[in-house]
């Protein structure tokens, strides 16, 4: 995931009582700055596999079962843009491993004002990622617990009781939050082992015939497109890909190689898993489902097996909420530290969590997923990952371009594969902005531009003497 630098803007005079937070900012830059082990090739794949993978995998199957064949197309075109942008990030990693991570790359190509944009719009995504994590988690318990799909108000009450609880494990700091992404990271594997299994199985033993036939109108452009939103979805975090070159042994040859890796198996597993339901199934019993990876497994090993699928499931969901409430608390406390959002962002509790932001995002987050239940069934876990896809694009978009005028001043070598890789990020780019579709372009737009003041705020005070600051605070 991308993240902004830890640094505090150099251009303002220091007061005589600035001194406690200035330590403060010396500490938190000697403590990324420490020594660490380095990543070999195993761990650094591994790396990019368990950002990529999350959620998406558990709910996929109903958002693409009406697109039929389209999601495999739609798939295609996404694995072969994530790859192009995963090279991106690759590079750009290498080539300028102390820029400070996506935050940087915009910053000294497109200026501060576009890095602020595309990185507020990633934060933006975090927060509309953890609404469609929230709603896949709470439909999936309904398969464990019935009773709550018989009442309209069961579901939403049950998110909001998730996101808080998860919330406070975050505010008591890092060490809580992770032991809780721990445990989830190693029961989220599971179902995904059941799954490719037993596709495989049904598609040797039917020798094809359980998948629907292909004809003339299988594939077309608008519902490749439509579906396009959706299965980039499912890949967003490759961006967290490019482990920056001094935290890698040998990077430049081991980046790219666990960058492109990773990037392609998580591809693997999403396809495999995701299109084995969406088209093994009828696709209206996908649709309506509320657990289709569970339902999966339930035909051929019956519900014991669909009710542990379930719980894996609701595990590894509310294990990825927990990882992105963490991450969305940490990211504007960086963006603070960096001058790019009031100070207000950056303070942290007793425990060292940036708890004003954490609680920030999660009552936007909150916010999200209310918005989101207006919605019925499936609808509403698209509403949010759509969201979630457009917002992140401009990141996306950014870094594509930032790679273009790296190449152009010589920061980063110009090579014909990096040429055709960053055409075809813009390429893709584009392409899946249209498949986001109005809504989510719209909504992505406000939430985006209702960032922007705050940037102003944070740009003019730290313009001024600390002592005038501390006078307008006061």
């Amino acid at each position: 995931m991308g993240n902004a630098p830890l640094t505090r803007s150099r251009s303002r005079a220091v007061g005589p009582g600035d001194h406690e937070f200035l330590m403060d900012i010396e500490k938190t830059e000697a403590a990324v700055n420490a020594p660490r082990r380095k990543f070999g090739i195993w761990l650094a794949t591994a790396l990019v596999v368990g950002n990529i993978i999350g959620s998406a995998i558990f709910m996929l199957p109903a958002s693409l079962a009406p697109f039929g064949w389209n999601a495999v197309s739609a798939w295609l075109a996404t694995v072969a843009g994530a790859l192009c942008l995963a090279w991106v990030f690759a590079e750009l990693s290498r080539g300028l491993s102390d820029a400070g991570g996506s935050y940087g790359f915009m910053r000294l190509a497109l200026g501060e004002s576009a890095a602020f944009l595309g990185a507020w719009g990633y934060l933006v995504s975090v927060w509309s990622a953890n609404a469609a994590i929230t709603i896949a988690g709470v439909s999936y318990l309904t398969r464990l617990v019935p009773p709550l799909a018989a009442l309209p108000s069961a579901a939403p009450l049950v998110a909001l009781v998730g996101i808080w609880l998860l919330t406070w494990i975050n505010l008591r700091g890092a060490r809580a939050a992770g032991g809780v992404q721990l445990v989830s990271s190693i029961v989220k594997l599971l179902p995904f082992v059941a799954v490719i299994g037993l596709a495989v199985w049904r598609l040797f033993a039917s020798r094809g015939s359980v998948l629907p036939p292909v004809h003339a109108g299988s594939f077309t452009f608008a519902g490749t497109s439509g579906a396009l939103g959706l299965t980039l979805y499912a890949m967003l975090g490759l961006e967290s890909a490019a482990v920056p070159a001094d935290a890698v042994e040998n990077p430049a040859r081991i980046v790219p190689i666990a960058t492109m890796v990773g990037t392609g198996l998580s591809a693997i597993v999403s396809i495999i898993a995701t299109c084995a339901v969406a088209l093994m199934l009828p696709a209206d019993a996908v649709v309506a489902s509320k657990a289709p990876i569970s339902d999966f497994i339930a035909v051929s090993w019956g519900s014991v097996a669909g009710w542990f699928v379930a719980l894996c499931a609701v595990v590894s969901c509310f294990g990825c909420l927990n990882g992105w409430l963490l991450i969305g608390g940490e990211l504007p406390a960086s963006m603070a530290g960096a001058g790019a959002l009031p100070r207000w962002f950056g303070v942290r509790n007793a425990a060292g969590a940036p708890a004003q932001s954490i609680l920030l995002g999660s009552v936007i987050t909150t916010l999200l997923t209310m918005m989101a239940y207006t919605k019925t069934g499936v609808a509403a876990y698209n509403f949010a990952a759509l969201l979630s896809t457009a917002t992140n694009l401009v990141l996306y978009l950014f870094c594509a371009l930032a790679v273009v005028c790296f190449m152009r001043d010589g920061r980063v070598p110009l090579s014909r594969a990096l040429v055709l890789c960053a055409a075809g990020s813009l390429v893709f780019v584009a392409w899946a902005f249209y498949g986001s579709g109005w809504e989510a372009l719209a909504w992505g737009a406000v939430l985006i531009g209702a960032g922007w003041p705050l940037y102003v705020i944070a740009r003019r005070v730290s313009a001024r003497p600390v002592s005038d600051v501390r006078r307008h605070e006061g």
